[in-house]
């Protein structure tokens, strides 16, 4: 996979699969170099009349042309998302524009976990857990905890793990915007 350092020092964006309910959060913070720019961004958006959830890690500017674009294809498939993504990722990875946007998206209904890359990757984690971006690895390690050691549901998973992963990372805060289907 092509490595944009942007996307590692961004943000945290996480999802979880939990007895019958999605949740994906993202974190506020927007850093452009070692510089907070901005507290409260809103990294997480609901698409296709609400039933899709859609979390973006990387250049700000990068990830709304990609909401849009997978928008348009989840409009043209009716709200497949299995089918808009590997349509998406088709277009992302052989596009010349669209090839250098720096982004990962995180991308959920009630059945359906993705990851897409703009290497052509459409990745649909084991265990219905997602995390992208800087701080994702501690908090699908949180989330992998609280679901096996806990009576959580997965808002309140989600929503403790971004605040684990928020005092690990500096490129995360604790303004957590959750979005939830199921």
């Amino acid at each position: 996979m092509k490595h944009f350092p942007s996307l590692y020092r961004s943000t945290t964006i996480l999802s979880v699969r939990h007895r019958g309910k999605v949740a994906l959060a993202g974190d506020g913070q927007v850093s452009f170099g070692d510089t907070i720019m901005k507290h409260t961004a809103r990294k997480v958006r609901r698409l296709y009349h609400d039933r899709v959830i859609v979390g973006f890690s990387g250049a700000a500017a990068d990830a709304f042309a990609l909401f849009a674009k997978f928008e348009a294809k989840l409009e043209e498939y009716g709200g497949n998302i299995s089918r808009a993504a590997v349509e998406l990722a088709r277009d992302w990875r052989t596009d010349r524009v669209l090839r250098r946007l720096e982004a990962l998206l995180a991308v959920v209904d009630k059945d359906s976990s993705y990851i897409i890359s703009g290497t052509g990757d459409v990745i649909e984690p084991d265990d219905g857990i997602i995390g992208i971006g800087s701080g994702g690895p501690y908090a699908m390690a949180a989330a992998r905890a609280l679901i096996s050691f806990s009576d959580l549901d997965a808002r309140r998973i989600v929503e403790e793990s971004m605040k684990i992963a928020a005092s690990l990372c500096v490129y995360t805060n604790d303004r957590i915007t959750i979005e939830e289907i199921g």
